[in-house]
């Protein structure tokens, strides 16, 4: 429940990578790092989440902006959604991470929310956002996995004592875009792809990415292979502008001599991590891109998802975004 006043931090502002990662490596658990803020402080206010010691990150230059390395680019982290959508690079070659870029929430929130902040933003299940103890939060039950329980945005797939679902409409372009995480620690830096960054309750139901306490991401590097591929994105939500999506899909495609030679595609919000389609991928390989191909596609987008109580109109959304993106793309 909405509190009238947060709790009291330290507030420390370093203006390089190396002061940010020495502060949160000796603050370990009680240190948290914030960028644009609308996560982090919708916990404060809440006071569902505390940290007595808070990182902004905001002073970091070496963490903004968008560079070309290596025939694909790189994304600093604190780079704004608004400063992607908009850039001429990203618009022209990954249009795919242009389109889910602007997607997200309202054009105020894209101009100060950055890149990291969507990717590592927490579970929006307001169970677990208003404080009560579902497993998430270090209890024993998932309140919106029972019988009364409301659970129209939760996962098909991936349920393990939590039933969230990721939230992020950028993380699923990154998926498709075959992006490799940058992250950096007091200790080195290490290199995970997109698809191992996020992790669902199954490996820990406390965490959705493996960033452990003292980690940063820092940026996101795109790789040239997918650069002006066939691109679609889609985000289904009850309103255009502010909300989650209750599906979104998107995909990076190849065409040569009429059939599909290379694809990737992934789904958000119906399981606790991105969803890679790759039975999808399989299926579509060396087929053309028409309605009967489509029609298999969205098919095997579906097969093995196991709704809850009232979210069995994912099944048929996912499966009509699916064949849009192969018939439309």
């Amino acid at each position: 429940m909405s509190k009238d006043m947060m709790p009291h931090f330290e507030l420390f502002q370093p203006d390089s990578e190396e002061t940010a990662l020495d502060l949160l490596s000796r603050f370990g658990d009680e240190g948290w790092p914030v960028a644009g803020g609308h996560d982090s402080l919708s916990w404060f206010k809440d006071r569902a989440k505390y940290a007595a010691n808070v990182v902004d990150l905001t002073g970091i230059a070496s963490m903004r902006g968008i560079r070309e390395v290596d025939g694909g680019i790189e994304i600093g982290a604190l780079t704004t959604l608004t400063e992607i959508e908009n850039n001429d690079i990203v618009q022209s070659r990954y249009g795919l991470l242009a389109q889910a870029a602007g997607h997200v929430a309202s054009p105020q929130i894209r101009n100060v929310g950055t890149l990291g902040g969507n990717l590592n933003q927490d579970a929006r299940c307001w169970y677990y956002r208003y404080g009560v103890d579902c497993y998430r939060a270090g209890g024993n039950t998932c309140y919106a996995d029972t019988p009364e329980g409301q659970n129209r945005e939760h996962c098909l797939w991936g349920a393990d004592r939590c039933v969230a679902v990721s939230p992020s409409d950028v993380a699923p372009a990154m998926v498709a875009l075959d992006a490799t995480m940058i992250v950096r620690s007091a200790s080195g830096t290490r290199e995970v792809a997109a698809e191992d960054y996020f992790i669902g309750p199954d490996i820990d139901i406390e965490r959705m990415t493996v960033l452990e306490p003292g980690e940063l991401l820092t940026a996101v590097r795109i790789p040239g292979d997918w650069a002006n591929a066939q691109f679609y994105f889609e985000k289904v939500a009850d309103r255009n502008t502010w909300d989650f999506p209750l599906v979104n899909i998107a995909s990076a495609m190849v065409v040569e001599n009429g059939t599909i030679s290379r694809i990737r595609i992934a789904a958000g919000a119906v399981q606790c991590t991105p969803r890679r389609l790759t039975v999808v991928e399989e299926v579509v390989t060396g087929s053309a891109p028409d309605e009967e191909t489509a029609a298999l596609a969205g098919q095997a987008a579906v097969r093995g998802a196991t709704p809850l109580n009232f979210n069995h109109f994912k099944i048929p959304l996912l499966e009509n975004l699916v064949k849009r993106a192969i018939r439309d793309a």
